[in-house]
Formats: structure tokens, C-alpha cells, sequence
């Protein structure tokens, strides 16, 4: 089990004033089977804010905002509290389906969200080729690792060389990108050969021996969680599962679904982006 305090911390210089601005962030963590949120609070900057919270289609938190006053720049800072305790569930025949069962007409209607490619998951056709080939003869949970050792050896993580609206074809052109790009990389190829996937966003304490009370500086993250006959997890930036150092905040298809913070404004003529994450153990 391991407790961590995260501030995530978002801002908005404009080069020209705004008149009124529509926004939604999903930076406040889930309470799942895994994690469990102590404490939370999102404040707004400016302060005229007007603030409502609902959960959307995938289950996230999201706080949706308004500001109608002119304002030259916007902050949203959430604080957070959460503990997490994760068991990747062991390999059993009870929890592991065949083929049979990952094609069937229960699976795949139970699953519909979590089978079709979307936009930004799309590997394109040498990907599904490769993939094809190097599973043959594997059974599912197998079939994810290859997929997962593949991913391993041919893409790099690499700063600065992709964008939010990079695919996962595109990725896979360049052989390299960010934690977002080896995710839906990986989720591409696991839907290529009928298994579900999906991508989840968060945050990663990016040091284990950082000592209780020690903040350093944290990351927004993505990672995958995939089916086969239960749900797991796989960290294809790091190549390991996720751990009591992942913190979730949204599940959805791709990056569309769990962008931490969107929104429409009139005015602006751009602005410059300031982001952090201090990331606590408090346990």
C-alpha cells in the first residue's frame, strides 16, 4: 500500500485578454477497486469561476467550469490524497480465456467499447501484419506479452518528437514518442487481434526510494489495461505493470477521452503553457 499526496498544477498565460472561457479538467483520481481517494479539491483561477462536477460516459470525474469575466490568465490546481494497494491477478485457468471466448458474440458485445479502433489508436496494416505473425499459436494473455516485448524492442521513448494529435500509426513511423504514443501504440495492436484495450491516464511517483514526506517532481502518465478473461495492466513506458506508484484519473479509448484539461475561449491570440506535478508519499 503506498500513500501519495498530488498537486497538479495547470496555467494559462493569454497574449490578449479573454473575454469568457468553457473548460472541462479530469485531474481528480477514481476511487476504484485499487485506489481509493481520502481527500480532493479543484480551485479555479481566477475565482469567478463557476464550478459543477459530474462523471461522464467512462466513469471519470470531471469538473466543468466557466469564466465570464475577462480574464489575461487561468490556473487550475488539483490537490489529491490517495492510497493504492494494486494486485496484478495471477495467470489461472479460471481467469484466463481462450480464443473462444475472446471472439465470442458475449465478449464482444460485453467489450464494444474496448475493441474498435478509434482515430488516434489505429496502427495501420504493418502493424497488424507484424503482430499477426509474431503471435501465431500464442493463446491471449501470451499474445499481449509478445505484443508488450515487441513494443519493447522497436519503439523509444522520446521527448519533444510527437503531439496530442499524433496517431498510432504515426508513432510507429517514427519508431519513438512519449508515454501517450506507447499507449495507444499498444492498445492499436492488442485490438488488432480481437483483444480489448484500453487506455488509462494518470500520475507516476517516479521514484521508489524517495523517502515519506520527500516531494519530488511527478508525471502525468499513460499506461494500457487489457482483457483476457480479467482485466491487467502493462506500463509500455516503463515495461512493467502498473504499480502503487500509478495513480489512475480516467479511462476512455484513447487520449481524446482523458485529456486532462480542454475547454473554449474567445480571445487569447495564444498563450503559454505552465504545467506541474509535485507528488508526495505520504505512506
Amino acid at each position: 500500500m503506498t500513500r501519495l499526496h498530488i498537486r497538479h498544477t495547470t496555467s494559462y498565460a493569454y497574449n490578449a485578454r479573454v473575454s469568457h472561457s468553457y473548460n472541462e479538467a479530469r485531474m481528480t483520481p477514481l476511487t476504484d477497486s485499487q485506489q481509493a481517494v481520502l481527500e480532493s479539491k479543484l480551485e479555479v483561477t481566477p475565482h469567478s469561476a463557476v464550478i459543477m462536477t459530474f462523471k461522464d460516459y467512462w466513469g471519470t470525474k470531471v469538473s466543468a467550469f466557466d469564466v465570464q469575466t475577462p480574464h489575461d490568465m487561468m490556473q487550475v490546481e488539483s490537490e489529491t490524497t490517495v492510497e493504492i494497494s494494486r494486485v496484478q491477478p495471477p495467470v489461472t485457468a479460471e481467469n484466463s480465456a481462450t480464443w473462444e471466448q475472446i471472439r465470442s458474440q458475449e465478449t464482444r458485445s460485453a467489450f464494444s467499447d474496448w475493441l474498435p479502433q478509434s482515430l488516434l489508436s489505429d496502427p495501420g496494416d504493418e502493424v497488424r501484419a507484424i503482430v499477426a505473425e509474431r503471435v501465431k499459436g500464442l493463446n491471449p494473455h501470451d499474445t499481449a506479452l509478445e505484443i508488450f516485448a515487441w513494443m519493447r524492442e522497436t519503439m523509444k521513448y522520446v521527448q519533444g518528437v510527437t503531439g496530442v494529435r499524433t496517431d498510432a500509426k504515426m508513432a510507429w513511423e517514427a519508431k519513438q514518442g512519449v508515454c501517450q504514443d506507447l499507449a495507444q501504440l499498444s492498445i492499436g495492436a492488442l485490438r488488432s487481434v480481437g483483444i480489448p484495450a484500453r487506455y488509462v491516464s494518470g500520475y507516476l511517483h517516479p521514484r521508489r526510494s524517495a523517502a515519506v514526506g520527500e516531494t519530488v517532481e511527478g508525471q502525468s502518465h499513460a499506461w494500457v489495461e487489457w482483457w483476457d478473461g480479467t482485466w491487467r495492466s502493462w506500463d509500455p513506458t516503463n515495461h512493467t505493470p502498473a504499480s502503487d506508484f500509478h495513480v489512475t484519473v480516467a479511462r476512455g479509448r484513447d487520449y481524446k477521452d482523458v485529456t486532462p484539461l480542454k475547454g473554449i475561449l474567445n480571445g487569447g491570440k495564444g498563450s503559454t503553457l505552465s504545467v506541474s506535478v509535485k507528488i508526495t508519499r505520504l505512506a
